[in-house]
């Protein structure tokens, strides 16, 4: 098809596609024309020559950019990535991780690396106890502000990684222009100035931290321009010496330093308790390559990222469970009750079952098998939510009719609510589905001094009480269990959809949601973005949005599912999730979806975009 005609063919389905509703106008700037004006800003776009989608119009704009100098896909993640540790630094960043899935146009095959951060080497197993009363410490804000909970970061070494593999850019190109917008600025909104200011008191409590965000002791304006003048300079010694510079220079002296010795401002009533990261744990940091997970669901192969992420074997085990109920033939009442119970069923296994497999011998294979997932898709009752929590199954290889759950010990979820997704394509047909994270927004709350980024609280992701029969608890060098699930999904061989979101545990719950919304219910990728939430992850209630609740507590309460708001300890935002997904149309054309709302609203782009122009 040519550029003309397949203009014309989208142009026409634009309208069907989005129905009008799912596209942000350009972001408000303030008032005075004299200040800097943030790039327009659209939750959908529709076009073709490749096509980016984030939390970010910024980032979404570099990733865009590098595609348009004729990048591809990968390079093009990077950069967004990059730039996203500049507009995002609450949520992402070099001090963090994450999962990195990439499909390949040449080898028609999905790979992913692994960046997620590792314990110190010297991480005790008691580390999250308090030997004064022997009881884990205060959680929030004492355990999550603090070096114990910073492990050593990966996603440098990710970005590397993928470069080398698969891009087409080096390193130094793929991050210049990150550099180049923490050195201008980025205009203030309401989402960066709220997350500061529910920052305030950990970030007072430290002192190269209170200095970069919290200048004249308060958060930066809205419509204000920040600069990160120290994170240009950080982007810029990287570009010239490489990850190196980062895992055995200079730098990473000083983060060793800071983890061990963190710059308390006098008089903070914060422990900010020193952490275990050496020069040697940074040293020998290693990404790993290997297999996704792969499961068929309605005749289409969803990959996802294998263990340490539990995001792959949960989302794909609950597609297993949902296959023979055939979710598109139910009514939505239904639909969303057994949505919920198999949630309920394949968080019960991810406690059970998944840690890092080089620690833990993880039944990945029989967690995604057939037989296993119709053996837990019969404990759902038709017309009753079974009693939470759930008995995990037991994934052995031998499976009956109807099994019933095992004997397992409950271990409590920490994971925070923070992280950043993004996705990118290319006019090659080559697919990234990226998650990245630093944890809790806010990370650790510690900034490296004069580098301009915030170290990872990650190690809160490891359950906080010894437990020899805990696949994820403390162990030197393990990667903590995360729930993050960046998912591409293949149609007759072909990329179809890709799609991830922040939330901790909730990532699995929004993207199974936001799958079976696309899958099964009808809806249209924008509009399968912007439906209302709601997340069991095998408790007693239900974790939901306020726009859930109204819409279908009623319709759920006969089952017996309990409904409760939305919300963590550091913000009172009732929102799950914030997924930025991509779908490939007929004739090479790109919908890229970000959210309407969730977070400010997200954006998405095309290279050649047809609508909105």
């Amino acid at each position: 098809m040519t550029p003309k005609k397949l203009a014309a063919s989208l142009t026409v389905g634009a309208l069907v596609l989005t129905g009008l509703t799912a596209g942000g106008g350009p972001a408000q700037a303030t008032a005075e024309s004299h200040a800097p004006k943030p790039p327009a800003k659209n939750a959908t776009a529709i076009g073709f020559g490749g096509a980016v989608a984030s939390v970010d119009p910024e980032a979404t704009n570099v990733g865009i950019g590098v595609l348009r100098r004729g990048g591809n896909a990968v390079d093009a993640a990077v950069a967004t990535a990059a730039a996203l540790g500049v507009t995002e630094p609450y949520s992402a960043g070099i001090g963090g991780g994450g999962y990195f899935v990439y499909y390949s146009a040449k080898h028609g095959k999905v790979y992913t690396i692994d960046g997620r951060e590792t314990a110190p080497a010297a991480m005790p197993a008691d580390a999250f106890i308090n030997p004064a009363t022997g009881t884990p410490y205060t959680f929030f804000p004492d355990l999550v502000t603090s070096g114990v909970s910073v492990g050593v970061p990966g996603t440098l070494a990710t970005w590397d990684s993928a470069l080398k593999s698969w891009g087409s850019l080096p390193l130094k190109k793929a991050i210049k222009p990150a550099a180049e917008l923490a050195d201008r600025g980025f205009v203030v909104d309401e989402t960066f100035r709220s997350q500061t200011l529910d920052n305030k008191a950990r970030f007072s409590a430290i002192v190269p931290t209170a200095k970069l965000f919290l200048p004249g002791g308060d958060a930066p304006k809205v419509g204000s321009l920040f600069k990160n003048k120290e994170l240009a300079r950080t982007y810029d010694l990287i570009g010239q010496q490489g990850p190196s510079a980062f895992y055995r220079g200079p730098l990473a002296g000083e983060m060793a330093k800071v983890v061990k010795t963190p710059p308390k401002t006098p008089g903070t009533t914060l422990p900010v308790m020193p952490g275990h990261l050496t020069t040697a744990d940074l040293a020998k940091y290693k990404v790993l390559k290997q297999d996704p997970t792969k499961i068929k669901y309605d005749g289409l192969d969803v990959y996802g990222m294998a263990p340490s992420s539990s995001g792959g074997t949960t989302v794909g085990e609950a597609l297993n469970i949902l296959t023979p109920k055939k979710l598109s033939k139910l009514s939505t009442p239904d639909a969303l009750h057994n949505y919920l119970e198999a949630s309920a069923l394949s968080f019960a296994d991810r406690g059970a079952y998944v840690g890092d497999p080089k620690f833990v011998d993880v039944p990945t294979k029989q967690l995604l098998s057939k037989g296993f997932g119709a053996e837990r898709s019969c404990q759902i009752d038709p017309k009753k939510a079974a009693a939470k929590p759930v008995k995990p199954g037991a994934p052995d290889g031998s499976y009956d009719a109807c099994a019933p759950g095992v004997n397992k010990t409950e271990h409590p979820d920490t994971e925070g609510l923070s992280t950043t997704h993004l996705v990118a394509s290319d006019r090659w047909g080559n697919v990234v589905s990226y998650t990245l994270t630093i944890e809790q927004t806010g990370g650790s709350g510690i900034t490296v001094p004069g580098r301009g980024f915030l170290l990872n609280n990650e190690l809160t992701d490891f359950s906080a009480v010894p437990d020899p029969a805990d696949p994820n608890r403390i162990e030197p060098n393990k990667r903590p269990r995360s729930s993050m699930s960046p998912t591409i999904v293949l149609k007759h061989g072909k990329p179809f959809l890709a799609l991830g979101s922040p939330g901790g545990s909730t990532i699995i719950t929004t993207v199974l949601q936001t799958l079976t919304n696309r899958l099964d219910r009808g809806m249209t990728l924008p509009e399968a973005v912007a439906a209302p939430r709601a997340s069991q992850r095998n408790t007693a209630s239900v974790t939901a949005e306020p726009a859930f609740i109204d819409a279908y507590e009623d319709q759920l309460t006969p089952y017996g599912h309990k409904l409760v708001l939305a919300g963590d300890a550091l913000t009172s935002a009732a929102e799950i999730g914030a997924v930025a997904a991509l779908e490939f149309l007929p004739g090479g054309g790109y919908l890229a979806a970000a959210e309407p709302k969730r977070r400010g609203g997200g954006s998405a782009a095309t290279v050649h975009q047809l609508w909105p122009r």
